[in-house]
C-alpha cells in the first residue's frame, strides 16, 4: 500500500507503458532539489510488485529510510508507517527537498535477466547522462553509489579509473560544482539487507558521508 493521497507524484507516467524486446524504461523521474549536496544514484527500481510507494527505495524491507530516519532523527522509524507497511512518503520528499538529498539512477533502461530485484541480474541498456543531472545541482558535493552494479556503471559512464571502496571517495575527473568545488564519488554499504553489515555499521558510514557533504545529522548516538 502507497502512502494516501502524496503531493506530488514522481512517477514517470510516459515510461510506465513503454516495455520492448524485453526493456524496461525508468518508472520515476529525477529528484533533484536545487540547493542538493548529495545526489544517491542506485542502479534501478525493483519490480513495482516490490513497492510500498512510488518514489526511490520502494521495498519495504530495504533499509535506506530507516537509516536516514537513525541519522537524522535518531529513530529508524520516523519515516516509517507500521500500519501501513509503508514510507512516509510526503514527509520523505519534504525533508529531502529541506536537506538537499537528490536521487536516481545509473540507468534509464534496463532488461531484467532474471525475474527477481538482484543488480547482477539487471543489463544496463542506456545509461543515465548523468552531467546532465549534475549540471541542475549547483551545490552538489558527492554522487552516492551503494551497490557493484551503480558503482561500475558510473565508473564506466564517467572515466573513473579506479572505484572507490565501500566507506571511502574518489575525485570526478573534470566534474567541479558552480562554486568550483570537486565533486567526488562516495562509496557506502549497501542499504538492502542482504549486505552482510549491522544496521548500526551502515548508519555509521552514512552519517560520516552526510557530516562530509555538510547536512545536520542528528548528534544522538546508540
Amino acid at each position: 500500500m502507497t502512502t494516501p493521497h502524496p503531493t506530488t507524484s514522481w512517477l514517470n507516467t510516459g515510461n510506465l507503458g513503454m516495455r520492448a524486446d524485453g526493456i524496461e524504461h525508468h518508472p520515476l523521474r529525477p529528484f533533484l532539489p536545487p540547493a542538493a549536496r548529495v545526489l544517491f544514484l542506485g542502479s534501478f527500481p525493483p519490480q513495482r510488485k516490490r513497492w510500498c510507494m512510488d518514489f526511490f527505495y520502494p521495498n519495504f524491507i530495504n533499509d535506506h529510510w530507516r537509516i536516514e530516519g537513525e541519522v537524522f532523527f535518531a529513530d529508524s522509524k520516523h519515516f516509517v508507517d507500521e500500519l501501513q507497511k509503508c514510507f512516509r512518503l510526503d514527509d520523505i520528499v519534504a525533508f529531502c527537498q529541506q536537506q538537499g538529498i537528490a536521487f536516481f539512477d545509473t540507468a534509464t533502461a534496463v532488461r531484467r535477466l532474471q525475474d527477481n530485484a538482484s543488480d547482477k541480474f539487471l543489463e544496463v541498456v542506456v545509461p543515465t547522462d548523468v552531467k546532465a543531472l549534475t549540471a541542475q545541482l549547483p551545490q552538489l558535493r558527492a554522487i552516492v553509489t551503494t551497490g557493484e552494479k551503480a558503482t561500475t556503471t558510473l565508473c564506466e559512464s564517467l572515466g573513473i579509473a579506479c572505484p572507490p571502496k565501500v566507506g571511502g571517495f574518489v575525485p570526478i575527473p573534470g566534474m567541479l560544482n558552480q562554486q568550483q568545488t570537486q565533486i567526488v564519488l562516495y562509496r557506502l554499504p549497501s542499504s538492502s539487507r542482504a549486505y552482510p553489515l549491522a544496521f548500526s555499521k551502515k548508519v555509521e558510514a552514512y552519517r560520516r558521508m552526510f557530516e562530509w557533504a555538510g547536512l545536520p545529522v542528528s548528534s544522538a548516538t546508540h
